[in-house]
């Protein structure tokens, strides 16, 4: 709580000095955070309301069955895959993923899912197919897949999971 009210702070504070250095600037850079912060809330607003969804139905034992760190190596294993067909922005997938600590997912399976979910594109496979070369893509995805597995390995020795 502490940490947040000094973030809070050290915003305004800067907000402030660029304020006093350029008022024209200041107002649109405000405006224009504004505008994004209207197109991504209902993206932001829709995953938050199934994930709460899912929460209130699936409670903490059984998303520790699923995906917490009882469930292990297969956990992470459903947690790569549906990452790697999942299509959700990294600025909803982080708080996504911290949902579901809370709800009782493990560290190793969650950064699995935020991994694969970065750097696999199943459902984008197509458009990849378009731009670069059908072998291209599939070795980028394949790599990512892989990788997932490999920060798993790495957040599993650092967790001590």
């Amino acid at each position: 709580m502490i940490f947040n009210l000094i973030l809070y702070g050290v915003t305004i504070l800067l907000l402030l000095i660029s304020f006093s250095r350029d008022k024209v600037k200041t107002k649109k850079a405000l405006m224009k955070s504004w505008k994004s912060f209207e197109n991504i809330l209902p993206q932001f607003l829709s995953i938050l309301i199934i994930v709460g969804v899912l929460l209130a139905f699936l409670n903490p034992i059984v998303i520790s069955k699923i995906l917490g760190r009882s469930s292990g190596w297969w956990g992470v294993v459903l947690a790569t895959v549906i990452g790697a067909i999942t299509l959700i922005p990294g600025y909803i997938a982080f708080p996504t993923a911290a949902l579901l600590i809370k709800g009782g997912a493990g560290y190793m399976q969650m950064g699995a899912f935020i991994s694969s979910l970065m750097m696999v594109g199943v459902l984008t496979l197509p458009i990849e197919f378009k731009f670069f070369n059908k072998k291209a893509a599939l070795l980028r995805n394949g790599l990512g897949f892989v990788f997932s597995f490999l920060v798993a390995l790495i957040i599993s020795k650092v967790m001590g999971q």
